[in-house]
């Protein structure tokens, strides 16, 4: 993507693909349905997903979602009943350059001290290696009354760095004229299915996509494609008893040298073995073979998580 910083250093702009994700969800003490409800999406090259309970704020760049946290919390009690937060993740992978990101977000460390001021029940993980590839997560982990049913929640997010040239050609100004045709000679129309699409192309490059499904999936995609920085990520809460092929055609697509594997599941979800599986996965297979070389599982009080770092072999 575009970017309006110069690092100083290299001769091609850098743009920070790594994006800040932020999941909020709301309930009340009343009685208000707690059913989902119609999944919206704010056309944009950010990504907003709202539904009846939940916001889902992912950004990339320099920008600060974190600061958004004060008059959000506030706006969703005065205009919508939900008197709570019932849970909340914040999540991203390890930055390229932090010294570039704007306050509150250098550090993992000053975000957690933020977050803490409206969470105070809040709990700071890092996943992997912090002298290479690791993701960082904050989430309340509390547990619900007997008498608060959960719905069925997951989600699959695929973090890809080091990507295949030619592929990475697709999402330029250079190569493709429209998002439209970026999204079709990619193959991205074909990942699932069925999706509503709102894409968005860069000038000179970069590419985002949003996509919702009639029954209350998203979908979202965010590419850097300069080969210098590449870096693209894919996220989706479709649910499925095994992510195996959604995993295979999203590498085979882009086809990383690196990536990391993220798999929420909470005990309703039908992806309720998933984080389990995803632990146990030594080996992907698709347009080339990666080796996993780093795995943490989590079980928290109301999800499973399986954190999965591969590498392409052999190197």
């Amino acid at each position: 993507m575009a970017s309006t910083k110069d690092d100083g250093t290299d001769s091609v702009q850098f743009f920070e693909g790594v994006e800040k994700l932020l999941e909020i969800w709301f309930t009340s003490s009343s009685s208000i349905n707690r059913k989902q409800g119609d999944l919206r999406q704010i056309p944009h090259e950010s990504s907003m997903f709202l539904s009846k309970r939940r916001l889902i704020l992912k950004t990339c760049g320099t920008t600060t979602p974190l600061q958004c946290l004060e008059p959000l919390l506030e706006l969703v009690k005065e205009h919508t009943g939900f008197e709570e937060v019932e849970n909340v993740f914040y999540s991203r992978k390890n930055y390229k350059k932090p010294e570039l990101q704007i306050s509150p977000h250098q550090a993992f460390e000053e975000e957690v001290t933020l977050l803490d001021t409206f969470f105070p029940a809040g709990e700071a993980y890092s996943l992997g290696s912090v002298d290479s590839d690791c993701w960082y997560l904050y989430t309340l982990n509390k547990e619900k009354s007997v008498d608060e049913p959960s719905e069925p929640d997951q989600t699959l997010e695929i973090l890809m760095t080091h990507l295949d040239t030619e592929v990475m050609s697709l999402f330029t100004r250079d190569v493709c004229s429209s998002a439209d045709e970026a999204t079709q000679k990619s193959g991205i129309d074909k990942l699932i299915p069925n999706m509503i699409i709102d894409d968005f192309l860069f000038e000179p490059c970069g590419y985002s996509m949003n996509g919702v499904s009639k029954n209350g999936n998203y979908m979202t995609i965010h590419i850097t494609p300069e080969p210098e920085f590449s870096y693209v990520s894919f996220e989706s809460n479709i649910p499925e008893a095994s992510y195996e092929e959604i995993i295979r055609r999203v590498l085979n697509t882009f086809k990383p040298e690196k990536f990391v594997v993220t798999i929420f599941a909470n005990k309703e979800s039908i992806a309720a073995s998933c984080p389990r599986d995803m632990e146990q996965t030594d080996y992907l297979k698709g347009s080339g073979d990666w080796l996993r070389t780093d795995v943490q599982y989590c079980r928290f009080k109301n999800y499973d998580l399986t954190c999965a770092f591969y590498s392409r072999f052999p190197s």
